[in-house]
């Protein structure tokens, strides 16, 4: 890169977050992360509570890029309460930045918003891109969790690109599961399972998992930056989304672990109570491909899960005993 850009992370105090401020701090970049809570760390942190301008806004004022993580965590039951906080932690921040961004003599010239890959329909029959995939939400059998999770991503994304900015370029990206081995991932949660021999098929196993590799994420994030030609939705997801029978199959074998403990679907939502948790991750078919990605050029590192599923648990192992990983997973 020329020069340093001025990055602004919405809500980056997350894994996410953390994963993207880490990366491009250390490539030598300015890195602010505006949290509601802030957090000793290496780069410049600034309290902000998502709903009303303040001094953080200031931030934005000629900054390269904004990425939008803010909204509250997923993982809980999805109770009356829990589904407001979700849906409006994330169009009330999303309009806020829209209010600062539209205000700015000098507005940033990016501002990718988080979306997610659920907003496609539960799909076995074939993959969902961009330009031909079907939003969900309205499937016959759909839980009514599913159809709320569709509602949220869909109203989020309405919120994003219904706001005026017109000299600030738009990305909605809509990723699957990002792969890393740092604490408190999915990736750590799967491991677990699989490590304690619980790693097994969960419900039928045909539903499709789409996930991404932490290393494809973060130069799926800069090529974006990068390609001004690149606007709207772009799914973040590898080109390969596996069904789950197969998924676990590949970690086990890349821990070492012969067998898995298989999980019933009765099984996953009694265990999801106790949890305070929903199935819908588990459950739901993801079946989502990078063609706006692929089709601009973008290659993955880590197109295939048993290849990305070997590199992680060998990070993942190198940082248990101590071992230094590489710099773009040094967390």
């Amino acid at each position: 890169m020329s020069r340093p850009l001025q990055i602004v992370l919405a809500g980056g105090n997350g894994q996410i977050g953390n994963l993207l401020a880490r990366h491009f701090h250390g490539q030598g970049h300015q890195v602010v992360v505006l949290a509601r809570v802030t957090q000793a760390s290496s780069w410049q942190t600034m309290e902000w509570d998502g709903t009303t301008l303040g001094a953080w806004a200031s931030t934005l004022e000629q900054a390269d890029v904004v990425i939008n993580l803010a909204g509250r965590n997923v993982n809980c039951r999805y109770t009356d309460a829990n589904r407001r906080s979700i849906k409006e932690s994330r169009i009330q921040t999303t309009r806020l930045l829209g209010e600062a961004i539209g205000k700015m003599a000098h507005p940033p010239r990016l501002w990718m918003n988080a979306s997610t890959a659920t907003i496609y329909r539960h799909a076995l029959d074939r993959p969902m891109d961009e330009d031909t995939g079907e939003l969900g939400g309205k499937e016959p059998d759909a839980p009514s969790t599913w159809r709320f999770s569709v509602d949220v991503a869909t109203s989020w994304e309405e919120a994003f690109f219904s706001t005026l900015t017109p000299r600030t370029r738009k990305v909605a990206l809509r990723s699957a599961m990002v792969m890393s081995p740092d604490r408190g991932g999915i990736f750590a949660e799967l491991l677990r399972l699989v490590r304690f021999g619980l790693g097994g098929t969960a419900g039928s196993g045909k539903q499709f998992v789409s996930w991404i590799h932490g290393e494809d994420f973060l130069r799926s994030i800069e090529y974006l930056i990068h390609h001004e030609e690149m606007r709207g939705p772009v799914n973040l997801a590898s080109p390969n989304p596996v069904p789950n029978r197969d998924f676990m199959h590949a970690l086990r074998k890349a821990w070492g672990m012969p067998v898995g403990l298989p999980a019933r679907e009765w099984m996953l939502e009694l265990g999801a109570i106790f949890l305070r948790t929903e199935t819908e991750l588990i459950l739901k078919s993801r079946r989502v491909v990078p063609d706006r990605l692929l089709q601009s050029g973008f290659r993955f590192q880590f197109p295939e899960w048993p290849a990305a599923a070997e590199d992680l648990v060998g990070h993942w192992r190198a940082r248990r005993q101590g071992a230094r990983c590489p710099q773009h997973l040094a967390l």
